[in-house]
């Protein structure tokens, strides 16, 4: 049966342990290396992780809206676009250079690493490695502010639905739209703050997870603003699989936000009223957005036999 769900790249894998996020920029004349890696990424996947089944290694793989056209001839997908900086009074959203994405999942670090390294190797100096950040679950399943991150995922069929496109582009079935964001926070100017001030900017009660009742939450909190209704009242969901990373040495501890949408515009809209809105996000006066990038999720079947190189780029 034609569905998006089986056409799909592991976009609906569950939650793992460990993921590694790497992002890298095609050089010129590295297009033909891309190219010619995408079918062959889900053999090295097996490769690395049919001896290891316990560890459920996966990867999902974006392509940029500039790199598309440098990497495929025929139509594009229909949503695709680069990233959306935006700049508030307060807070800004920077966009960042990245032309292929990979999300790497398992359950221990260790097979992500050994995918990211032979991938890299693979692709030698065709591309430039932009950043690859470590992701880890924390406690139970909370992110390093404390609070426990993504219990509204959509699940089930409803995953499928927020997360995976379907016949609205039929060429394109299956496939995802992925936006990413590197935040990092200042934990100290949190952990400083009561513990009713940080229930307040998250919309959750820090020691059970329980939704704050709309009539007592704050408009500046997060829940709050990234609860988006569409004209009918149905609300726009995505699927999150954000992991907190850190590194003691640089002091540097944050959130990597991995959202997938089956249509770019609902991240989007919850973006735009983080940032923008009259009274933004409370989250971002602790979080820093450093980094953020667009990327369509191809179906499998699209990169196990993709569309020829444009012309001259071969």
């Amino acid at each position: 049966m034609r569905t998006p769900e089986n056409l799909a790249q592991p976009v609906l894998a569950p939650l793992t342990e460990s993921a590694l996020f790497m992002t890298l920029t095609i050089g010129t004349g590295g297009e033909a290396a891309v190219h010619d890696l995408l079918p062959d990424l889900a053999g090295m996947v097996r490769s690395v992780g049919f001896p290891l089944p316990d560890e459920h290694l996966t990867c999902v793989a974006g392509i940029g809206s500039a790199a598309w056209d440098r990497l495929f001839t025929g139509e594009r997908p229909a949503l695709l676009h680069p990233f959306r900086a935006l700049s508030g009074s307060r807070h800004q959203a920077p966009s960042t250079p990245g032309d292929l994405f990979l999300h790497i999942r398992a359950t221990r670090l260790y097979p992500c690493f050994e995918l990211a390294r032979r991938v890299a190797a693979r692709l030698d100096t065709a591309v430039s490695v932009q950043d690859d950040t470590v992701g880890f679950r924390y406690f139970d399943r909370r992110d390093l502010l404390g609070y426990v991150d993504g219990t509204e995922n959509p699940v089930g069929h409803a995953a499928g639905v927020a997360a995976l496109v379907a016949d609205e582009d039929p060429g394109f079935t299956g496939g995802s739209y992925l936006i990413v964001q590197k935040y990092l926070h200042d934990l100290a100017k949190w952990t400083a703050k009561p513990v009713e001030e940080r229930d307040r900017a998250v919309g959750r009660h820090l020691a059970d997870d329980v939704e704050i009742p709309d009539a007592e939450k704050a408009v500046d909190s997060h829940v709050a603003l990234t609860t988006i209704e569409g004209p009918d009242g149905t609300e726009g969901k995505i699927l999150r699989d954000n992991m907190p990373f850190g590194s003691i040495a640089r002091d540097e501890y944050g959130t990597y936000f991995c959202g997938y949408a089956a249509d770019p515009g609902v991240t989007e809209r919850m973006l735009t009223r983080m940032f923008l809105a009259e009274q933004p996000d409370q989250l971002l006066d602790v979080s820093t957005a450093v980094t953020g990038g667009l990327y369509f999720v191809p179906p499998a079947g699209f990169l196990a036999d993709p569309p020829a190189l444009p012309a001259g780029r071969g």
